[in-house]
């Protein structure tokens, strides 16, 4: 079938086309996209920051209806509104021990543009052309494994959109606290960078019961929204030391940070800012950028870690419907960080990321 799409020839560029798309396999289904997600991944992918296999439709929080199934799939049928998530293989010993965000194959399936079957859905004159994460939602339909699709009971299609994140941008902040930190009742947090990622990992720090929660960025209007989203204290590190302040106000360093801005050298400050033995979770995409870290006097002197996390430790089947539970709730109101645009508007999208006016751009199709 023929599709519109934002497809990316060259770095940096977007440019809205007609593509083929193939027909779902066995174990695979059609989706209409409803909605995507526009995330700080994918404007690294678009600028090569992370390296990927062009030509390439980029998109992978896009949330829609299903269309067709293929004969293997059971979980879906048509009709099912769906939130699609990061692949997987499914074979390897991580996928089978339900650890899918550390799946063997995780590169090449994020990146690299092709299905398990090591082909591709979408085409251009009989050119084939990448999915990101496979996915490519920046199209109106996709094709997307069953196993990287999560069925959601939500009752409006604009419910459904303001979802699409949990498939990677919540479950990654979120993730990186219920299922990594797994913090006890009261435990200290900072959180560095309060984009879309960071929001979810101080929304769901307050699930967790953690005390303080504080949240460290630069830009004021994402800091009164970290407030307004359960942070007990915030910090804009442009006026302030963010390491000092932290430390004064948990009496000594927090148990736990959390490393979202994608700026290489905070990760320096959200080791520093731990007290004895606590934990820092770094999250983002910095690019090339380096740093020299003391090995000494930031991780062997504190006994602290530094772990490293994709996906939030996530098995999307299963956190994801835990997500929108939390979202009903009201626990979760991810709804606050979400701001629509026309997919016509997607190069505006990313401006308005790039500079901070728009925490998660959505684009609506």
């Amino acid at each position: 079938m023929k599709i519109l799409a934002a497809v990316t020839h060259k770095p940096g560029q977007l440019s809205f086309e007609e593509v083929e798309l193939s027909a779902p396999k066995a174990s695979e289904a059609l989706v209409k996209t409803i909605a995507c997600g526009v995330c700080h991944t994918d404007a690294a992918a678009l600028h090569s920051f992370i390296p990927v296999t062009l030509p390439i439709i980029l998109g992978h929080e896009g949330v829609g209806i299903v269309e067709e199934t293929g004969s293997e799939v059971t979980s879906l049928k048509k009709g099912d509104r769906v939130i699609m998530s990061f692949p997987s293989c499914g074979k390897c010993d991580y996928c089978h021990d339900g650890h899918p965000y550390a799946c063997d194959h995780l590169n090449e399936l994020f990146f690299e543009g092709a299905y398990n079957d090591g082909t591709k859905r979408f085409s251009q004159n009989g050119t084939a052309i990448s999915s990101f994460f496979g996915q490519g939602a920046f199209a109106d339909h996709v094709i997307i494994d069953a196993r990287n699709a999560v069925k959601v009971n939500v009752d409006t299609d604009d419910d459904l959109a303001c979802l699409c994140s949990l498939g990677c941008g919540v479950q990654t902040g979120a993730g990186a606290v219920l299922n990594r930190i797994k913090p006890k009742k009261g435990a200290s947090i900072a959180v560095f960078g309060c984009g879309g990622v960071g929001m979810s990992a101080i929304m769901a720090a307050v699930i967790a019961g953690c005390n303080p929660v504080i949240g460290v960025d630069v830009v004021p209007s994402r800091l009164e929204l970290a407030k307004e989203s359960g942070a007990t204290h915030v910090i804009n590190s442009k006026e302030t030391d963010p390491v000092s302040e932290i430390k004064r106000i948990t009496g000594g360093g927090a148990h736990y940070s959390v490393e979202s801005s994608g700026i290489a050298n905070v990760t320096l400050q959200t080791l520093g800012c731990l007290r004895r033995e606590g934990m820092a979770v770094l999250l983002s995409v910095t690019g090339s950028e380096t740093i020299n870290l003391p090995l000494e006097a930031y991780i062997l002197n504190p006994s602290v870690t530094l772990t490293g996390l994709s996906e939030g430790a996530s098995n999307p089947q299963t956190f994801i419907p835990e997500l929108v539970t939390y979202y009903k709730e009201g626990r979760l109101p991810v709804n606050k960080l979400v701001k629509f645009y026309d997919f016509k508007d997607i190069e505006k999208a990313f401006d308005d990321s790039h500079k901070g006016i728009t925490i998660k751009p959505v684009l609506r199709f």
